[in-house]
């Protein structure tokens, strides 16, 4: 499991295949990270339980680009 105080403000957030997702704005607990706002505006949040390492200041996800837009949430936890 991760240490979340490894997550840091502005760490790249990608997907198991090294796509980038979005921009970490913050950690809102030691389970949610909240994404810095996409193109429409908004922010996203998602749980500290996807990411599987920190390595190289990249934020690297176990999921799918599809899977991480589709179960992302819009409004805090």
């Amino acid at each position: 499991m991760i240490d979340a105080a490894e997550i840091k403000a502005d760490m790249p957030v990608t997907t198991a295949q090294a796509e980038h997702v979005a921009v970490v704005d913050h950690l809102v607990s030691d389970d949610v990270i909240k994404l810095k706002k996409d193109d429409s505006g908004k922010h996203h949040y998602i749980p500290v339980s996807w990411v599987i390492s920190t390595e190289g200041g990249i934020v690297k996800t176990n999921r799918t680009l599809e899977q991480i837009t589709h179960d992302w949430a819009d409004v805090q936890p």
